[in-house]
């Protein structure tokens, strides 16, 4: 079975929510916006080791400034940024500094906090441990659920996400169900139709991991029936995402015997590489 797709492998969720300062606080922040865009540039060109210098960098600024709310946001990405470049020990400290620092802001039950909620599961699930995992997204599910509306983006992104914790528990049922929730949040968001076939893609894994390859082979064609023509949108744009997104998509194709459309997923990758470089 092929590697679970994780929105937040390639978008990792920030916090959104501002807060007042106190009175021990600089009168400068840490402009997190133009940090956040320097950090997409290292991320689409899988440049780890210049994203953990960036973030470090700006996480000692944070630091020195005593900006806990920019430090907070720097930790949500860190988290991503670790996964991504493989470092478990160094996603698990910005995962757990994180949600302790979340806790310090007074976050709790806010969908600032819900989002590191978030962020820190995944990481978890990653890690190997999807109880721990669900047990975050769970809490995370609680707060979005009361504080967003239903067709929230980041909503869909969580029931993704939590699906596949679900999933590696050999709670299939309950998988299934949040990832039907999650295609049809997506498909009332505009320009999600690679987000609803990463979703797709991981709900077949599920199959094949309950029903087999044979008893869930009917099932497994559809979804990836499904999701081959969501990746085929003509109004998808050609972008640094549609790169990631073609990347992690074409070895589940390859895994399920779909290697046509696998190497022409690759395909669209390497000419939107190439342009990007020119």
């Amino acid at each position: 079975m092929t590697g679970p797709i994780n929105r937040e492998d390639y978008e990792e969720p920030a916090c959104l929510l501002d807060m007042e300062r106190g009175r021990d606080a600089p009168l400068e922040r840490v402009d997190i916006r133009r940090v956040s865009e320097k950090l997409d540039e290292y991320l689409q060109k899988c440049d780890y080791a210049g994203a953990e210098r960036h973030l470090k960098y700006w996480l000692a600024e944070a630091d020195a400034d005593r900006d806990l709310i920019a430090k907070h946001t720097l930790l949500n990405e860190s988290m991503g940024m670790y996964r991504n470049a493989g470092k478990r020990e160094e996603a698990l400290d910005a995962a757990r500094e994180g949600l302790s620092l979340a806790e310090k802001l007074g976050y709790t039950g806010t969908v600032a906090g819900a989002t590191t909620l978030l962020n820190a599961a995944t990481v978890y699930k990653w890690l190997g441990d999807p109880q721990r995992a669900y047990s975050l997204y769970s809490q995370a599910k609680d707060i979005y659920e009361s504080q967003l509306s239903g067709g929230e983006y980041r909503l869909g992104g969580l029931y993704n996400n939590m699906a596949l914790a679900l999933a590696d528990l050999k709670r299939y049922a309950e998988a299934y169900s949040l990832y039907e929730k999650a295609v049809r949040i997506m498909s009332g968001c505009a320009d999600c139709e690679a987000e609803q076939a990463i979703t797709l893609l991981n709900e077949a894994d599920a199959v094949e991991a309950e029903l087999g390859p044979e008893d869930g082979a009917e099932r497994i064609e559809s979804l990836l029936d499904r999701a081959e023509e969501l990746l085929n949108t003509p109004t998808l744009k050609n972008t640094g995402l549609y790169v990631y997104y073609c990347g992690r998509c074409a070895p589940v194709f390859d895994h399920y015997g779909r290697f046509g459309f696998a190497a022409e997923l690759r395909g669209r990758a390497g000419e939107t590489e190439r342009k990007g470089k020119v």
